[in-house]
């Protein structure tokens, strides 16, 4: 499935929208216990472990938002946006959610 920030596909012109999709993933306070107790893997102001997790967060949230859009029978999602929130104060949560229109493309 394509999946593209743009609202358009060059070369390519959308027959049909199908509508918004989203996916969202998670991460737990036990995540950043995890990252504060690994806190000497940053480097230069760094941190692997944590740009791992955000990188595990956005890769869930893709396929989910892909998931859903293939069950509307859509083959490629445009416009698509990424946030980042925090949920909670101090023990809070990280979500990172992704939209977009799920189309279908000739």
């Amino acid at each position: 499935m394509l999946v593209t920030t743009t609202p358009t596909v060059e070369g390519r012109k959308i027959t049909q929208y199908r509508g918004i999709v989203t996916g969202e993933a998670i991460l737990g306070a036990n995540v950043f216990k995890d990252l504060f107790a690994g806190i000497r893997d940053i480097v230069g102001g760094r941190s692997a472990t944590y740009e791992r997790e955000l990188q595990r967060a956005r890769d869930i949230a893709l396929a989910e938002l892909q998931e859903r859009a293939a069950q509307m029978g859509a083959n490629a999602v445009v416009g698509i946006d990424l946030d980042y929130e925090v949920l909670g104060q101090g023990n809070g949560m990280l979500m990172v959610s992704a939209s977009g229109t799920a189309v279908v493309l000739e």
